[in-house]
């Protein structure tokens, strides 16, 4: 099996709920890494679901910062695509997922 590196997701957050990544109707993705941008000068928040159960939910991204969560979430498909989705309370906030799919 090939283990390949992927960003997911790299942009802008939405203020309603987005799918960012839609992973394969089969097989394995593991996401390592979620860096999350504010780039306003005032706090924000930020919401990140993976496969419908909330990962990150409400945190609070200071103004003019970046909170990293380095992780080892892995994400098995079996017939249904998985999805990564989320949104912030400003589109300010930048979303930067990564990992690697199997």
């Amino acid at each position: 099996m090939a283990v390949t590196p992927v960003t997911f997701f790299r942009g802008a957050a939405s203020t309603t709920s987005t799918t960012l990544y839609t992973g394969p109707a089969t097989g394995t993705y593991i996401i390592t890494n979620i860096a999350i941008t504010n780039t306003a000068s005032s706090a924000a928040t930020a919401t990140i679901t993976i496969d419908g159960t909330a990962y990150v939910s409400g945190i609070s991204i200071a103004a003019n910062s970046t909170t990293a969560i380095d992780l080892k979430q892995p994400v098995v498909s079996t017939g249904t695509a998985k999805l990564i989705t989320g949104l912030a309370s400003a589109t300010t906030v930048n979303f930067h997922i990564t990992g690697v799919t199997i």
